[in-house]
């Protein structure tokens, strides 16, 4: 075992920084899915999409103004606006166009529904970006690299996915726990997810609610992908792969738990980065392997609880 890790240390510390990273951006996707989830009960397919747009805009709007002489440490408000942009337009034009013509509707159509607007809106990202790589590395290369020690190693990795992109996700999950908990607003929300119904009855505007959640949990999926822009080149797809491993960090947590999620995210995050390193040809299977084994010993997630089906 020494050998072994004295042979692959500098991979596994590699492996578990870029895990880290990479589980900060998946969180960011998966609980919007989760909050959206929670208030809708709509599991949303499209909600990679806005993954991608909030990527592209992200990357444009950069490039735009970087080219226009915009101060590289600018390039962090660049993505912060490019999530309110894209969750401010489209959060309420699809929660109003589409989802609130089918609450309350099979499961099956549901589904149906956000897929064919996944569809659509991956159409859309290639008539705006096309189909060649776009990327924008401003915001990543300002902050440089730093020696992280690993043991008897140092191992140089860019701080800005050690401390933006995770820093980003822990500040997300505090800040909505906090929201959800200690605000007038937040109550209402968990309200409206507990019992729909009694909280209509009580006078809360259910549809105003449900505006306001699907539009923030769009952000968040928007932001994820701004904060994966410059980590990356943006191409078509790139969305699809995202809510994949969403939906995944959302069945091990438990459909509609937020912290859950974090624990979720981390556990496909390592492992999909370890086997990226050890073994590439089990990228892609083992997020899916973490989550059947936890489905099987825990049907309803890790956090999840069960719920009394209503007749």
């Amino acid at each position: 075992m020494a050998g072994w890790f004295s042979e692959n240390g500098l991979l596994l510390g590699l492996a578990l920084l870029d895990g880290l990273s990479y589980a900060a951006l998946v969180f960011m996707v998966a609980v919007g899915l989760n909050l959206v989830f929670g208030v809708l009960r709509i599991v949303n397919v499209a909600h990679g999409s806005l993954f991608a747009i909030g990527a592209y805009t992200a990357a444009s709007l950069g490039l735009f103004l970087s080219a226009r002489g915009l101060p590289p440490a600018a390039g962090y408000a660049v993505l912060l606006l490019a999530a309110v942009l894209v969750g401010g337009v489209l959060g309420p034009v699809i929660e109003r166009g589409v989802l609130r013509r089918v609450y309350g509707q099979e499961d099956v159509l549901q589904l149906l529904v956000t897929f064919a607007l996944f569809m659509i809106l991956e159409d859309v990202q290639k008539l705006i970006w096309g189909v060649q790589p776009l990327f924008h590395d401003a915001p990543m290369k300002f902050l440089g690299t730093v020696d992280v020690p690993f043991g008897e190693d140092v191992i140089p990795f860019t701080a800005y996915q050690i401390f933006v992109v995770p820093g980003v996700a822990v500040a997300t999950l505090a800040g909505l726990a906090w929201f959800l908990r200690r605000t007038l607003t937040g109550r209402v929300i968990v309200a409206v997810t507990t019992d729909k119904e009694a909280a209509t009855a009580m006078g809360i505007d259910a549809a105003k609610v449900t505006l306001l959640t699907f539009t923030f949990g769009a952000a968040l999926a928007a932001l994820g992908g701004a904060l994966a822009s410059p980590t990356t080149s943006l191409v078509p797809g790139v969305g699809a792969q995202t809510i994949v491993l969403s939906f995944a960090v959302v069945a091990i947590a438990g459909l509609g738990q937020i912290e859950g999620a974090a624990l979720s995210a981390l556990m496909i995050g390592m492992g999909r980065s370890i086997a990226v390193y050890f073994e590439p040809e089990l990228e892609v299977v083992v997020p899916y392997l973490i989550m059947v084994a936890v489905l099987l010993v825990r049907p309803q997630g890790l956090f999840g609880v069960v719920e009394t089906r209503r007749v």
